[in-house]
């Protein structure tokens, strides 16, 4: 609030957050995705163990561009949620408190995630 008393207007796309303040809000949103994605996943796996047809229909499903888009989001999801957990935890032991430490670790944890997508994703491809 302004002296006025009107209430001050705050562009937020001209609001540039720090690094740590990305990495913890991609931490929520994936994972609010990873829980969301469970009810896919578990059809997706009731589907392929009903019949041959099934497995061969998830199969199509998954090698389907959208479907590999879909693929490679989920593991992204996953392994920057994993390593951000990971850094959370090493911040209750102390590690990486301080600003320097811990604008590292963020973005130790963004690479991270980053780089295991991609060797996972072409383990997956080879």
């Amino acid at each position: 609030m302004t002296r006025q008393g009107r209430p001050v207007f705050l562009d937020l796309r001209k609001i540039r957050l720090p690094l740590n303040a990305v990495v913890s809000i991609l931490h929520r949103i994936t994972g609010v995705f990873l829980i969301l994605s469970i009810p896919v996943l578990l059809w997706l796996l009731d589907r392929s163990l009903a019949s041959p047809e099934g497995f061969a229909q998830v199969v199509a499903v998954i090698h389907h561009p959208i479907g590999l888009v879909a693929l490679a989001l989920g593991l992204w999801w996953l392994l920057h949620h994993l390593f951000a957990g990971i850094r959370y935890l090493l911040m209750e032991f102390g590690i990486g408190e301080d600003r320097a430490g811990s604008l590292r670790t963020a973005r130790d944890a963004l690479y991270a995630g980053i780089l295991g997508t991609v060797l996972v994703w072409l383990g997956l491809v080879l």
